[in-house]
């Protein structure tokens, strides 16, 4: 029933596509931007789609009539719109400054639980057990939390040009990953 090999190789696959720490310069500037960071809800909340779309993903987007190629090509879309507030220092997705979800929206879904992710684990059940995949979600879930937990820490060590730097870069990284989604899905 479980693999320690199925494991690693979910768990390597899911680690590429969530990319926590390329992700990192967004959720710092969130971060920035709302005052704080709830890293265990966002790693709950991330977790908990995760865990959904592993067992009703397919059959709950069916109920809208939305086909896994369409969530993603939405999802590369919103992606997009993150890489293009990175690279040219503006907000286009507006957060309600009274909302207490900045913290884990939009950092749990799209960035952590992202449609790539989404689309991947469900695919995976293909090939996979339930129990396997659902060990690489667990792993996974801890280093986003340990990523999550020390951003402050790392934003120390980056510095304000390190950042913008990084910021910049993974804004690039983010667009080319947007434009493969949308690509590879229409």
């Amino acid at each position: 029933m479980f693999s320690l090999q199925d494991i690693t190789t979910i768990s390597l696959t899911l680690f590429a596509i969530i990319d926590i720490i390329g992700s990192l310069p967004i959720i710092i500037s969130i971060k920035n931007r709302q005052n704080h960071l709830d890293s265990g809800g966002a790693t709950l909340a991330a977790g908990a789609l995760m865990i959904v779309f592993l067992f009703i993903g397919e059959q709950f987007l069916g109920l809208f009539g939305v086909d896994i190629n369409s969530f993603a090509i939405a999802g590369s879309i919103v992606i997009f719109i993150i890489g293009l507030e990175m690279i040219l220092g503006i907000e286009l997705l507006k957060n309600d400054p009274n909302a207490k979800t900045g913290s884990v929206i939009p950092i749990a879904f799209p960035i952590i639980a992202g449609s790539g992710t989404l689309t991947t684990i469900i695919s995976m059940r293909a090939v996979y057990s339930i129990p396997n995949i659902f060990l690489g979600i667990l792993l996974n879930l801890l280093f986003v939390y340990i990523v999550l937990r020390s951003s402050s820490w790392i934003e120390k060590k980056l510095g304000d040009s390190g950042l913008t730097l990084v910021r910049k870069f993974f804004g690039i990284v983010l667009l080319s990953i947007a434009v493969r989604i949308f690509k590879s899905n229409f």
